[in-house]
């Protein structure tokens, strides 16, 4: 046995055409001998052996490479599985301060002035929420605001539309990349056509003002000492329940006719509020709840209870603006406007109870609006009106305005109405958003 093992060997190591590889056994010639495993083992584990090097290498030099490594292939994997989650259509309970923005509507393609959209966009992309893409062509993911808030204009209870992907804690993630000044309060998936423009029944606004507004011209008074009486505001609140109802609010905006027939609206109530000192002024609170606003439809509004309060206009005036003549109506300051709340009755009523989706009403995220008004709203008007004074400013404009004009303004497009359009404000359903 040992001779025949030898013999195999030996013959592994003659050299071609000798006796020892005679016979039956060079037919074994084909199969590797075992010094070329030998030397092919040997230059695998010295090939393993140099690779393992480079790594151990690299690792030195990285610091703490085994975390970092980890940390890089974690965030490529949630990548990756966010963009595998299908997109849902849901809508988004926004909250924000408008001091330094132009508006909530975003410019695509313009940076000059910065939007609330804006922000709101990055965050998507950034969180993960959307594509990249998407965030460049608003259209493909759907998305459409409730109300278009112009320029200073703040939002308690602002509603956008959007498709999205539903990723883990995705509040979080999305007010994780936003200013603080700027909330995404709360998230509820609704119906796969669901359009918040559209679909809206009303929008509530607010509009916070000094109540030195009030006080009368022939009165002299000291802006931080003034309080406001019980007279005067059931006054206040006398005049602005003129407003319910339908009319025609021509007057109350610009570029539309007194035959055009958007300029009528309906308004469901508007009242102004118990009065409060903050920061050693007097303010008050008016409420408006409307199905659809014209641009500065709520500011002149206000404007003219103003002047008719203060005596500069005479109470015909109301009746006289919803009428064919041109009045001349002042619009209040936009400080102190904001979005209270957006409503979906109609909505609400077909599918919030239907199993499927959750009826859009937000009585469990009010404790966290409220909360937000009094960090980022409020103080904001309190603040700029007292360093910037813009109501005291706009009420000595007061008396340059002619309110017992009756001149008929004669327009072309009385025959021709203009449609309402985005461009005018009325956020294609009607809402300006001032």
């Amino acid at each position: 046995m040992l001779r025949w093992g030898l013999r195999v060997v030996s013959c592994g190591f003659s050299a071609p055409g000798s006796a020892a590889c005679a016979g039956p056994w060079r037919r074994r010639r084909t199969v590797p001998t075992m010094a070329e495993d030998l030397i092919a083992a040997v230059a695998s584990q010295t090939k393993r052996l140099n690779s393992s090097s480079e790594v151990v290498q690299r690792l030195e030099e990285n610091g703490h490479p085994n975390k970092k490594l980890k940390s890089d292939a974690d965030e490529e994997d949630a990548e990756d599985q966010n963009k595998k989650l299908p997109k849902r259509k849901i809508v988004l309970l926004m909250a924000y301060s408008g001091k330094g923005y132009h508006g909530m509507q975003r410019n695509v393609g313009s940076s000059q002035f910065k939007t609330i959209e804006d922000d709101l966009v990055c965050a998507l992309v950034q969180s993960g929420c959307i594509p990249e893409n998407h965030g460049e062509d608003m259209k493909k993911m759907s998305f459409q605001r409730c109300a278009r808030t112009d320029k200073g204009v703040s939002a308690a209870g602002q509603i956008v539309s959007l498709k999205v992907r539903l990723i883990d804690d995705i509040l979080e993630k999305i007010n994780n990349h936003l200013p603080s000044h700027i909330r995404i309060l709360g998230l509820k998936r609704v119906t796969g056509g669901f359009n918040s423009k559209n679909k809206c029944d009303a929008r509530t606004y607010s509009y916070m003002l000094p109540t030195f507004a009030f006080a009368h011209k022939d009165h002299e008074v000291q802006e931080e000492l003034y309080r406001l009486d019980r007279e005067t505001l059931e006054r206040v609140n006398q005049l602005l329940a003129c407003y319910k109802g339908t009319h025609n609010f021509h007057n109350f905006t610009s570029q539309k006719g007194p035959r055009d027939p958007s300029a009528k609206r309906y308004i469901m109530e508007m009242y102004c509020g118990e009065s409060f000192v903050r920061e050693n002024m007097e303010f008050a609170v008016i409420q408006v709840k409307g199905q659809s606003f014209m641009m500065h439809q709520i500011r002149k509004m206000i404007g003219l209870v103003i002047a008719i309060v203060k005596g500069y206009a005479a109470e015909s005036i109301l009746e006289r603006s919803w009428g064919e003549e041109k009045v001349d109506v002042p619009k209040a300051p936009g400080l102190g406007l904001v979005l209270e709340k957006v409503h979906f009755e109609k909505y609400n009523r077909r599918f919030g109870n239907d199993g499927l989706h959750e009826p859009l009403e937000w009585t469990e995220e009010e404790e966290k609006i409220a909360v937000f008004k009094e960090q980022y709203i409020y103080p904001t008007i309190i603040n700029t009106e007292r360093e910037e004074k813009s109501m005291a400013n706009w009420l000595k404009t007061l008396p340059i305005h002619d309110f017992n004009s009756s001149a008929v303004e004669v327009q072309t497009n009385n025959k021709n109405p203009k449609k309402s359009s985005d461009a005018e404000g009325s956020d294609g359903c009607g809402d300006d958003s001032d």
